[in-house]
């Protein structure tokens, strides 16, 4: 059940609804919990609030258009320096606050989805592994 509440936490706080999942992920540290269980499990959650991010933005895009939060000229601008960097752009998804929005723009430019998973593990990872490793 911890592993589940868990994966819950973390696959919420990824998406754009305001929540945490380091505290549980520390705390579940401290009770003892496998770590390496934890990792994986926080990390899955969270990479799979971000793919749904992502499809939210992928599917949202004409609509965004439509109500004027974005233009498409924009967009296109936008596109072409994302898909050149939007690697780099991608492994910030593990901020507070910037990480949510950034997984959503991803959908919304068409980035990659195979580069676009692969690189939100290793950053969901990466954040949740410094925090373990400074426990």
């Amino acid at each position: 059940m911890i592993y589940t509440i868990l994966f819950f936490s973390a696959f919420i706080s990824a998406t754009l609804i305001p929540f945490g999942s380091e505290a549980l992920l520390i705390y579940d540290i401290h009770q003892g919990y496998n770590v390496y269980l934890l990792l994986i499990v926080a990390t899955m959650g969270n990479s799979l609030g971000s793919i749904l991010n992502y499809f939210i933005g992928l599917k949202g895009e004409e609509f965004l258009v439509k109500k004027r939060y974005l233009k498409e000229k924009n967009i296109l601008k936008i596109k072409k320096y994302f898909d050149k960097y939007g690697y780099l752009t991608i492994l910030f998804s593990w901020l507070p606050i910037i990480g949510d929005p950034i997984t959503l723009m991803a959908g919304v430019l068409k980035y990659d989805i195979r580069k676009f998973i692969i690189l939100v593990i290793i950053a969901k990872f990466m954040r949740y592994l410094v925090i373990a490793l400074l426990l």
